[in-house]
């Protein structure tokens, strides 16, 4: 059975620029969805933490916007897709996700083929009102209701729509913040500091998933850097998750005085996402994106910002966002050969 050092920050406040100080953890998504994979794959997932802390779920992360199901979300990214001939030249951001109600059109276009609209005329008008939306910075209920877009549909039905989305997004944050709080390994993990090198070169792999805590606890850690010595020497997997990356930056020099990982090609959340986020906008006290290209890596993100994104570079796995939580879990597996 393979073993994995599921390394969790156990930081519980971030000091921004300001020098003020902001709450801080782990995201719970991020923490949750791969700690399942693993453990239904057979994995030994051992929880720690750098001080044997008791790590905790960001508040930011819990909010409902982190938590639409993933059948809004793929029926979401159908949509914005249609906004440019060129996909890549789509420019969304998380305000366009999370404040424009474009994440319930899903929603809004069952409602219109209940309505007796087929399912391609439903998606055609969903997407003509969201990307009039997305270009004015309009509430996509709104555009529906004044530029007679509603297909027939009261306002009620589709403020209707939106509320019903929160609901069930706010449902599914509660329910990840429940099976977090019973992971047994979250409540009582490991120290690092406590791990002798010969304890950890019995893992198999390591795997830092994100959140703003661990650019507080595993950047320039020694410990840290101890762990990713010892497996990097073994070519064991070493994975990370959206600001999990920030453990590369204790990696040690190699024998010619490079970074450990100089040259290798690797994603994180990048600043431009970064300065999306309510931490990024109160002005945070260094970039993680920079920081990592500044260290040696070859940065290699997404065409746009928030899409799934994975680089797997020999021993070292990264996922650039929350939304490559799955997909980075499944390399890590794939690399275990599981």
């Amino acid at each position: 059975m393979p073993r994995i050092a599921y390394l969790v920050s156990s930081a519980r406040e971030i000091e921004l620029r300001d020098s003020s100080s902001h709450p801080t953890g782990f995201f719970a998504e991020e923490v949750l969805k791969p700690y399942e994979r693993f453990v239904a794959a057979g994995v030994d997932v051992v929880v720690i933490t750098p001080d044997g802390n008791t790590p905790i779920a960001d508040p930011y992360g819990l909010e409902l916007i982190f938590h639409y199901p993933d059948k809004d979300r793929d029926f979401y990214a159908s949509v914005y897709r249609t906004f440019h001939h060129d996909p890549d030249d789509i420019w969304i951001t998380l305000h366009n996700t999370t404040e424009q109600q474009l994440m319930a059109s899903r929603r809004i276009a069952a409602r219109l083929v209940d309505a007796g609209k087929t399912p391609a005329e439903a998606h055609e008008i969903v997407s003509k009102a969201a990307k009039i939306a997305w270009q004015q910075d309009r509430l996509l209920v709104d555009v529906m209701l004044e530029e007679g877009l509603d297909g027939g549909l009261s306002e009620q039905a589709l403020r209707s729509a939106v509320a019903e989305l929160e609901s069930d997004s706010q449902a599914l944050s509660d329910e990840r913040k429940a099976k977090l709080d019973a992971i047994e390994g979250l409540l009582s993990p490991v120290a690092l500091s406590d791990l002798s090198d010969e304890q950890l070169a019995e893992f198999d792999a390591v795997f830092a998933p994100g959140g703003h805590g661990p650019m507080v606890d595993l950047p320039n850690n020694p410990d840290v850097s101890r762990l990713l010595a010892i497996l990097h020497a073994k070519d064991a997997p070493i994975a990370s998750l959206c600001h999990g990356p920030a453990l590369l930056l204790s990696a040690p020099e190699r024998s010619d005085g490079q970074w450990l990982f100089e040259g290798f090609r690797l994603t994180s959340f990048t600043d431009e996402e970064e300065d999306q986020t309510r931490l990024g906008k109160l002005g945070m006290p260094w970039y993680l994106d920079a920081a990592l290209k500044n260290a040696g890596a070859v940065f290699d993100d997404a065409p746009f910002a928030w899409a799934s994104h994975v680089v797997v570079d020999r021993n070292l796995i990264t996922g650039q966002n929350p939304n490559s939580t799955e997909a980075t879990a499944d390399a890590v597996l794939k690399a275990l050969n599981l």
